[in-house]
């Protein structure tokens, strides 16, 4: 096998159906495998896991399509491989930020496993949350929980001899995977970090496929004014997420993605949630679109 550091988009390059990611956003693939091997470190099944869901073609082909659908025919933001494994870095990058504070998450908390096991489930389900959306968008959540079943029937008892303990890891991970969507409440802190990470991704990269595809919807141009996403420890809660924003249309995914998904979760009391227009002391605002017109039945920017 490769090293867990090399398993990016461009290393394990796939036939057949491909979206093609803006140069940027392939750098933050790097980042979050970086961030990924750095938070599995010590815990093997994870490590396995991991190494398995990334080189597995079933699970590739899962996210292929899925992005085809999600950004080439709905020209929405990237939902494919790359986004997966942003989502799964954030994921794991809070959860170990919740273990440093000595707060347990549920899986832990009411006796499922240990931490490994718990760090698999949210690897897991961050790495196969959005695959539904191959079948169509609406209900994508539940449409991702069947076909991530036969994925994990597959490889779970590569890891798990006993049937009761693989049974209850994959019930966690379809539950973390059905609740990631803030229409669908999260009852355990697993489906909480998944949801959340999710959210997290909101970066100008993520958004650029969709606005060269001419669109110029609110979630887009949100997504292009945000520079970055930083998740740190807080000094008021285990965790911090500090969004630096070069317009602040950025404050509509902030308030509209991120911050359903932490109200009422059960993460809200261990997370801080700050945004701000950088840099500080300028007066303007970068600005991201000059002029949008109606160009047959939707509106596409303009000189």
């Amino acid at each position: 096998m490769k090293e867990i550091r090399n398993f990016t988009s461009a290393d394990l390059k796939n036939t057949g159906i491909e979206v093609e990611v803006p140069e940027g956003y392939a750098e933050l693939e790097r980042e979050a495998v970086d961030s990924i091997t750095e938070s599995i470190g010590a815990f093997p099944k994870t490590k396995k896991m991991f190494e398995m869901l990334v080189q597995d073609e079933e699970v590739r082909a899962d996210w292929d399509v899925a992005n085809f659908i999600a950004v080439t025919k709905l020209h929405y933001n990237d939902h494919g491989e790359v986004h997966a494994k942003i989502v799964t870095a954030s994921a794991l990058k809070m959860y170990q930020l919740l273990l440093e504070s000595n707060v347990m998450p549920d899986f832990i908390k009411y006796g499922g496993g240990d931490r490994d096991d718990d760090a698999l489930i949210v690897l897991s389900a961050g790495l196969l949350h959005d695959i539904g959306n191959q079948i169509y968008r609406a209900n994508h959540p539940l449409h991702s929980t069947y076909l991530a079943m036969p994925v994990l029937d597959r490889l779970l008892p590569e890891i798990y001899d006993d049937v009761e303990q693989r049974t209850e890891v994959r019930g966690f991970i379809l539950n973390a995977i059905y609740a990631h969507d803030a229409d669908v409440p999260d009852i355990t802190m697993e489906s909480s970090l998944v949801g959340i990470g999710d959210a997290t991704d909101m970066t100008k990269g993520r958004g650029r496929m969709a606005f060269d595809l001419g669109s110029t919807s609110i979630h887009v141009v949100s997504a292009l004014s945000i520079d970055r996403v930083v998740l740190a420890r807080g000094t008021r809660k285990p965790i911090e997420i500090i969004i630096e924003m070069s317009n602040s249309s950025g404050i509509f995914q902030v308030e509209e993605t991120l911050g359903k998904k932490v109200v009422g979760s059960p993460l809200e009391q261990y997370i801080d949630i700050t945004a701000t227009v950088t840099p500080k002391e300028a007066d303007y605002e970068k600005r991201i679109v000059r002029a949008i017109k109606l160009s047959g039945k939707k509106f596409t920017t303009a000189e």
